[in-house]
């Protein structure tokens, strides 16, 4: 009896390798698509299988695409002198999903010089401005300085996104270095 159930098991953990499934939510959904509603697992199984063999990255930017170039290094009408650098290609779509950024973006996976030389050959095109949009933390405050000396060579205005303390949390709750920067940043009112 202990084997008959193996392909589920499989299923459960295939599932708990996604990031915040655990393994109780696993087996609910293993459940669910297997003995409530087999419908919605044949419809998940095709759209992986189906995006798997037609995402991938943007040559240009780094992004999701379904072609070579994605649709925003395609889109002529943005604005090509400013340039958002973002950890992965999930922050670009969390960007344009509430369109706060009109501009290109460049994915940062890595600094090799592989990287690097792609970036530069990005700001060669055009840009006057680098936005970091990246976590906040010591180790990519390092990266900021690290890219911009790379790049010191060119004519850039750099920025980086605002930080400190988030609407409707309580002081106590806030980290130092949020509440550090928070202070630091002060804006008159």
């Amino acid at each position: 009896m202990k084997g008959s159930l193996d392909k589920y098991n499989r299923l459960i953990d295939a599932l708990q390798e996604l990031p915040t499934i655990g393994k109780k939510s696993a087996t609910r959904l293993a459940y669910f698509m297997l003995m409530k509603d087999s419908y919605v697992g044949i419809r998940i199984a095709h759209a992986i299988e189906d995006a798997l063999g037609s995402i991938k990255k943007c040559s240009l930017c780094g992004g999701m695409s379904e072609d070579e170039l994605c649709f925003i290094c395609t889109d002529e009408s943005r604005d090509h002198t400013v340039l958002c650098i973002v950890e992965n290609a999930r922050d670009i779509l969390l960007l344009e999903e509430n369109g706060l950024f009109d501009g290109r973006y460049f994915v940062l996976d890595t600094l090799e010089e592989l990287s690097i030389s792609h970036l530069e050959s990005t700001v060669k095109a055009g840009i006057t401005e680098v936005v970091f949009a990246l976590t906040p933390s010591i180790a990519n405050d390092a990266v900021i300085l690290y890219i911009e000396d790379k790049l010191d060579i060119y004519n850039l205005s750099y920025t980086k996104i605002a930080q400190g303390v988030p609407t409707g949390v309580s002081l106590e709750n806030i980290d130092i270095l949020s509440l550090t920067r928070a202070l630091e940043d002060r804006v008159r009112v």
